[in-house]
């Protein structure tokens, strides 16, 4: 399983700098730091809406924008939703605030000026939280409202290593990528763009754009080079950000479709022990009493293949079509059970909901 990287930065030294290839002490930057087309990769330089030349225009429109967050545990980046003082960020950034939801959080803006941000709510399912500021007529970024197109330009500006208002460069890489669940991310991720632009711990919840200037997403995750990966970064999508941060911000809370199962993939070991006819599909390990799945008939020891038409190959393929629902739909669930298919129909409920 590849190792994916959070990207908030849990502190900065001296020497997490100099291992990051820069030298002093963390503090002011260069307004704007570019990527060199080397720092981005070749494709940098025939990306999408002119290629570098273009950034320049996009850092000036969407930099105003771009905040560094300070807690006690790190930092990272975050981008003005709205001009009321609304901060859209992601969630793993300001983990430390869901504790504590009285506590303040530094917010530095562009201009060097400070306030104290208070935290408005928190979505861990797609890790977008929203902030709030009491300041008024602040510059807010542009969303964009659809998906870019694959090859398209991206421009990352955030806070990576405490280097604050740092600009890196590149292209769209991917559309609908998936990240598995882990420690880091007991959700998972789903449905995220890819770039080859750099991203580093720093700057997650900062700014992602594209030539227009629009806002296309906020950096979410990279792969480390230990995996053996060369820029490879994720990036939360803007629709999914608005669509969260409006719930946010009317509610306090999101609502996300529950099946109420514990699932996991199915290894050849897992499937050689309990003499499983399949390693393909998502393996129900328990079913919450009470919930969707049990009202359906689903039990433990069922293989899920199918979910509301989308084919189920692990657990990640389960997520991402339950993602896909709203609560209160009815969904037909196709699982393996013992030597015989099954056909269940399930009213999913709501995950702030289950027990």
């Amino acid at each position: 399983m590849k190792s994916f990287r959070l990207c908030a930065a849990a502190g900065v030294s001296a020497a997490a700098l100099a291992l990051a290839g820069c030298t002093g002490s963390p503090g002011p930057a260069p307004s704007s730091t570019a990527a060199s087309p080397g720092e981005s990769g070749p494709a940098a330089s025939q990306a999408g809406g002119g290629g570098l030349p273009a950034v320049p225009g996009v850092v000036k429109e969407v930099e105003p924008s771009v905040v560094t967050i300070r807690t006690d545990i790190g930092l990272g980046s975050g981008v003005i939703y709205h001009s009321d003082g609304s901060i859209v960020t992601d969630a793993h950034v300001v983990e430390d605030q869901q504790k504590n939801p009285f506590k303040k959080v530094q917010v530095q803006f562009a201009d060097g000026s400070q306030s104290e941000g208070t935290l408005v709510g928190v979505d861990d399912v797609t890790d977008v939280a929203v902030l709030k500021v009491d300041r008024t007529g602040l510059p807010a970024a542009r969303f964009a409202s659809s998906a870019p197109e694959v090859g398209s330009m991206t421009v990352v500006i955030g806070s990576p290593l405490g280097l604050e208002e740092t600009v890196t460069a590149g292209i769209v890489s991917g559309l609908h990528r998936n990240m598995p669940p882990s420690k880091e991310s007991p959700h998972g991720a789903i449905d995220l763009l890819q770039t080859d632009a750099p991203i580093s711990p720093g700057n997650s919840g900062g700014a992602v754009a594209e030539s227009s200037g629009q806002v296309i997403g906020l950096s979410e995750a990279y792969l480390p080079p230990s995996s053996g990966a060369v820029a490879i970064g994720f990036v939360t999508p803007s629709s999914t950000v608005t669509d969260v941060a409006d719930q946010l911000l009317a509610s306090g809370s999101v609502k996300h479709a529950a099946l109420g199962v514990v699932p996991t993939d199915i290894t050849p070991q897992l499937a050689q022990r309990f003499s499983l006819p399949t390693t393909a599909g998502a393996l129900v390990v328990d079913v919450s009493h009470g919930s969707p799945a049990e009202q359906a008939g689903m039990k433990p020891g069922d293989i899920i293949t199918k979910f509301a038409g989308s084919a189920v190959g692990n657990v990640t393929d389960l997520l991402a079509a339950l993602r896909k629902q709203d609560p209160g739909q009815q969904v037909e669930v196709v699982v393996e059970r013992g030597s015989t298919s099954q056909s269940l129909r399930v009213t999913l409920g709501n995950l702030g909901d289950q027990p």
